[in-house]
């Protein structure tokens, strides 16, 4: 598995790498995650069926994470590698370029051990090292969560002058990369019918190479807990980033609204308080100290604080899949998701879906929910049926295994 920063703790893509890659084992197979970093956080342990996984790091400069975002990283060993350099001078210039350097590196690698490995799945980078890997010879399978144009569309939507359009437009440079690496892969899965209708419309994929598996849930953490008692006067929400995508704005926008003649209601929201258009209007609306943040949370503590709420929400304009809101059904907590991208596929009927970018929709769904508990309760019992049912990683395994013997077939 290729995934060029897999930290779960910087987001969804390092909680989905540690979860498929343990998914995979348990079938049996033995499993590399091969990353940049910041690096997962992957349990390693041997299981029944001899299936293993191993975390092999590949190291970059890593700027994100130094002193000045980077700006003086550069040390005279680094001007030896031309990947190196580019990754300096690329991030220098505000363009995003982990993905490329990334792939040039797992491309080194790869093409080193011929033979190693039966499948190479890419977890979104979607870089021209892909194609090398191929080209070398390995079965390899993409994975899209969906296509990162819709954040592009909605970030320049929300951004001011043609400065911050520039910028933006020049981070997201990497799209046309990714764009035409998609086109050429003959094997590609996708978390839902949404992402491939999408990618098919903003990337142009053939949609006869792509392969739709949900994401899966684990079921011994997110479940019902009885023991815990829920608040009645809770909301939750989880956001990874104060990004103009997540629509947390909208849900604090609603919050405010349903304060005037509720005094009593909470919120919490999963993730780290950010500086953002979202914390800006929770201080215009003078309730930012209404808002709680909770976050480095271990799974465990997630699904507690699920299980804590009576109402758990997704004000998201898109998401490729929405994997809180499924880990909230999981946990028997009502749901309330707006129709951007793949939500309402995911919750069906098991859920409230709003329109998205709309504060009052989101506030009188809320405030209708809070008044009926039975339709509360009806929400709870629905939604852990289509979790158990569904979104099991066990499952999704079996899925990716006929995909990786497909594109082996493939290569054969």
């Amino acid at each position: 598995i290729l995934s060029y920063r897999s930290d779960p703790k910087v987001g969804g893509q390092g909680i989905y790498i540690d979860y498929v890659a343990r998914a995979l084992a348990r079938q049996g197979h033995q499993v590399d995650v091969i990353s940049g970093p910041p690096y997962p956080e992957i349990r390693t342990e041997l299981f029944p069926d001899g299936g293993h996984v191993n975390i092999i790091q590949l190291p970059s400069l890593d700027l994100y994470a130094q002193p000045h975002n980077g700006h003086f990283a550069l040390r005279l060993r680094h001007l030896k590698s031309w990947t190196d350099t580019y990754e300096y001078i690329g991030h220098l210039s505000g363009k995003f370029v982990e993905p490329f350097t990334f792939m040039r590196r797992a491309a080194k690698y790869l093409k080193s051990r011929p033979g190693t490995y039966d499948v190479i799945f890419d977890n979104q980078t979607l870089a021209y090292g892909l194609l090398d890997i191929d080209k070398a010879g390995f079965a390899t399978v993409g994975a899209i969560h969906h296509p990162i144009t819709r954040d592009l569309k909605t970030t320049l939507d929300s951004a001011s002058g043609w400065r911050a359009r520039w910028l933006i437009r020049r981070w997201y440079k990497f799209l046309k990369m990714q764009k035409r690496v998609a086109r050429r892969l003959d094997n590609i899965i996708v978390v839902s019918s949404s992402t491939r209708n999408d990618i098919e419309t903003d990337f142009g994929v053939d949609p006869d190479r792509v392969t739709v598996v949900p994401l899966g849930i684990d079921q011994e953490i997110f479940r019902p807990r009885p023991a815990i008692e829920r608040d009645r006067n809770l909301l939750i929400s989880a956001a990874s980033a104060d990004v103009p995508l997540k629509g947390q704005r909208y849900l604090v926008e609603a919050y405010a609204k349903l304060l005037k003649t509720r005094p009593e209601l909470k919120l919490t929201v999963i993730g780290k308080p950010r500086k953002g258009a979202t914390t800006r209007i929770a201080d215009q609306l003078g309730i930012r100290d209404r808002i709680r943040y909770i976050h480095d949370l271990t799974h465990d503590e997630m699904a507690e604080a699920y299980c804590a709420a009576c109402i758990a929400v997704t004000p998201s304009l898109y998401e490729g899949f929405g994997l809180p809101a499924a880990e909230a059904m999981a946990c028997g907590t009502p749901v309330i998701v707006t129709d951007g991208g793949s939500l309402p596929e995911v919750v069906g009927d098991a859920g409230i879906i709003v329109p998205r970018g709309n504060a009052d929709a989101l506030a009188q769904a809320i405030g209708t929910l809070l008044d009926d508990p039975a339709r509360q309760a009806e929400l709870s019992q629905a939604g852990c049926q289509r979790a158990r049912t569904r979104y099991h990683w066990d499952r999704v395994a079996e899925h990716y295994t006929t995909v990786f013997r497909q594109a082996i077939a493939r290569k054969c």
